[in-house]
Formats: C-alpha cells, structure tokens, sequence
C-alpha cells in the first residue's frame, strides 16, 4: 500500500499541491501535517510511522517534506527500512525500494557520519589549541568586576531617584547604552528608567 505524508510549514502555505502529486501517485492515505521544518514534535508523522505495515511505501513530494534534516531524515528512513517499509520521492526521483535508491541513502549517511566527526574534531582540536595559550573554554564571564561595580553605582543613583539616565551617564563614565545594560543587569525594570529620561 502506498501511503503519502504531505507538510507545509505554515497554515498560510496550502497542502494542495502535493496532495494532488501524492495522489497521482497512487497513494490510498495521505497524512496533512502543517509543522516548521525544525519543530521536533509532528504528530502526523508519528501517527503515520505507527500505521505503517510491511511491505508498505511512503511517499512524499519531496525528501525535505519527511525529515528535519539530513540525520533526522536518515532516522527515519532507518526505521522504515527495519519495517521493510520503503520511501519514494517524486520530485527527488528517489526509491528506496530499488537497489540504487537504498545506495543513495547509505552514502548520505555515511557523509552526514563524516561531517559530524570532522566537527567533533575540529572543535576538540581548537579548545587544545586555546588551552595551550592559557585560555579556557566555556561562557565569558558576564561583566569585569569594574563593570560590575559601575552596576551597583548605576543601580543606586537611580533608585535614589536624584538623577536622571543622561546625569548618571556621565558619572559613572559610561554610554547611555552601557548604562541600560548595567540596569538589565541589575534587573532594573526598563519601564521604570525609561521615566527618568
């Protein structure tokens, strides 16, 4: 049985076109899914992987209609193929249930596995570079214990209410910018300095 799995990723984008195409195709069941590309939770999709028998084949319009990425799309194809359930795309002109389609996605995965360790390495080999110059990985620290303080200062001339943002500006030493960063930082309400301006 062939089965179709239509997504768009806005309720603004119409299914239409490839519902047509699914079922030109031949399909007896199309599952509607309206999901963005990178939303890891599509209920059709699970609902259709859980109806799927052996021996059935999906089709899609398009590969990147399936999966959220080249991994995710490989999971997935993985999992039918323990099924013994097959993928077909029209516009790609891929058909797992052929010899050359399942060669295709093997040699895919095999790219995908060489990227990720390529990166893996790449960043291994950058932070041993970085801790030989004496810098540590991991988050910057938020703010110099300078900053810091010209913070607190910041946070008590304005709940003294004396002075404005322009006035404390300038004496602390710092930009009107830099002034409302060291306010968030104090979790100063921006509302409430804004009315002082």
């Amino acid at each position: 049985m062939k089965i179709g799995y239509a997504r768009v990723s806005t309720r603004d984008q119409n299914l239409e076109m490839q519902t047509d195409a699914l079922t030109n195709a031949g399909c007896e069941m199309i599952f509607k899914e309206t999901a963005s590309g990178a939303k890891t939770d599509r209920v059709e999709l699970v609902r259709l992987l859980s109806h799927i028998r052996k021996g059935d084949i999906v089709v899609v319009y398009k590969l990147d209609r399936l999966g959220r990425s080249l991994k995710h799309l490989l999971e997935v194809v993985a999992e039918l193929s323990a099924k013994d359930v097959g993928i077909q795309s029209i516009s790609d002109a891929i058909d797992t249930t052929t010899p050359q389609g399942r060669l295709f996605f093997n040699i895919s995965g095999c790219f995908a596995e060489f990227e990720r360790d390529l990166i893996r390495e790449r960043t291994k080999a950058g932070l041993e570079a970085a801790r030989a110059r004496g810098r540590k990985g991991g988050r910057r620290q938020g703010m110099t214990k300078e900053a810091e303080q010209k913070a607190i200062l910041a946070e008590s001339y304005y709940r003294e209410g004396k002075l404005g943002v322009n006035q404390i500006a300038v004496e602390i030493g710092v930009s009107k910018m830099t002034l409302y960063k060291y306010l968030r930082y104090r979790k100063v309400p921006i509302s409430a300095y804004q009315k002082s301006e």
